[in-house]
């Protein structure tokens, strides 16, 4: 899978200026292990997340790599070059340790596309939407599917200022409380990959 570079397609505007991060760092104990390298379609199961933050309206991509880090890095950049790939040493603390670590490497920006590696179907579509909510206002936004909210979350500056505050695994649910709601048809927002289908 080929995947383009945010450059070659325009921005949604200039600023706001949004980065993505993908949260690659979990060992996938319940998957057995080696979750995100495990054949998925074409290619690996991670592939589709990074497509899709590529293809959201941001300034760059980066990737929190944690269990099995070489392995994944080596993997994800085969897919594209311009990927700023992190190690968080602190990943088996949870997911708040890995996207702690994402939004430092993020720097000053407007807003964090936060991804999750297992979550190969996100809607591409959804993404404009998302920062619309967060350029206009709203101090996070995600999409909703039927009464549940799903991924990704665009986290805009309000929140980004509280993350450091956050433990566990929960990553930053407990903070979307205000979060701008984006209803969409497609299922793909809750889609994750947990456990390795039988044989």
């Amino acid at each position: 899978m080929t995947i383009k570079s945010p450059e070659e397609k325009p921005l949604l505007s200039k600023p706001p200026r949004f980065v993505s991060v993908i949260l690659a760092a979990g060992a996938g104990r319940r998957f057995g292990g080696g979750k995100l390298l495990s054949p998925y379609g074409a290619g690996r199961l991670m592939d589709p997340a990074v497509a899709a933050a590529c293809s959201a309206p941001v300034d760059g991509v980066i990737v929190v790599t944690g269990a099995d880090a070489s392995a994944v890095e080596a993997h994800a950049r085969t897919l594209t070059p311009i990927l700023q790939i992190i190690h968080a040493p602190d990943w088996a603390e949870g997911m708040s340790a890995s996207l702690k670590r994402g939004v430092e490497a993020a720097g000053d920006v407007d807003g964090v596309f936060v991804f999750l590696a297992d979550m190969p179907r996100i809607p591409h579509a959804i993404l404009p939407a998302l920062a619309k909510a967060v350029a206009d206002g709203a101090p996070a936004a995600a999409p909703v599917h039927r009464g549940r909210r799903g991924h990704p979350a665009l986290l805009g500056r309000p929140v980004l200022a509280r993350i450091q505050s956050l433990t566990g695994d929960r990553g930053a649910a407990s903070l979307l409380g205000q979060a701008g709601l984006v209803e969409t048809e497609d299922d793909g927002v809750l889609f994750d990959v947990d456990t390795r289908p039988p044989d």
